[in-house]
């Protein structure tokens, strides 16, 4: 009889394990997460990231779309424009270029406006580093909205039927 006793406490002992198992790997999960995100919150504070690096990391990933062409800023209000009298928060003008596209955009506070040339639909990305993308899209006629870029860095990735083209990195 103690037998038969003891191979069901082997039994109860394995099947306990194996629940044990099930939950122990989820709390392992959780507890690998929380340690994670404190050590990251650590690092934010104690060794932070220089922000010229962090300027190069957001440059370098425009690269990750090797075969796209690069738009380069021809002209920006900011620089190139003639400062409007009574103007105390004009709309920053932008246009980008490359060999056969051309892209109008206009940022305001409330968001941002733009064409593309020659005009035709497109889907645009608008990008800002690690972040989520906003997703717009170009009309038949080239044009787009969306709401105003993120504070920092940000990028334009444009897909039309037959290329890709990316724009400089700058702040809004």
């Amino acid at each position: 009889m103690s037998d038969l006793n003891d191979e069901y406490d082997e039994r109860d002992e394995r099947d306990g394990q194996d629940a044990r198992d099930a939950y122990g790997e989820r709390d392992d999960e959780l507890h690998d997460g929380l340690l994670e995100e404190e050590l990251r919150q650590a690092a934010a504070i104690l060794d932070p990231v220089p922000a010229e690096l962090r300027r190069v990391a957001v440059d370098a990933f425009a690269l990750h779309d090797l075969e796209a062409r690069v738009a380069e800023l021809t002209f920006d209000s900011l620089v190139d424009a003639i400062p409007v009298r009574g103007e105390s928060d004009p709309p920053r003008m932008l246009t980008f270029s490359t060999d056969g596209v051309t892209v109008d955009v206009e940022v305001t506070a409330e968001g941002m406006i733009g064409q593309l040339l020659p005009p035709g639909p497109a889907g645009i990305e608008v990008l800002s580093g690690p972040r989520a993308h906003a997703r717009l899209t170009a009309d038949d006629m080239g044009r787009f909205t969306g709401e105003a870029p993120p504070a920092g860095p940000f990028a334009l990735r444009l897909r039309t039927g037959r290329e890709v083209v990316v724009t400089e990195w700058l702040r809004a």
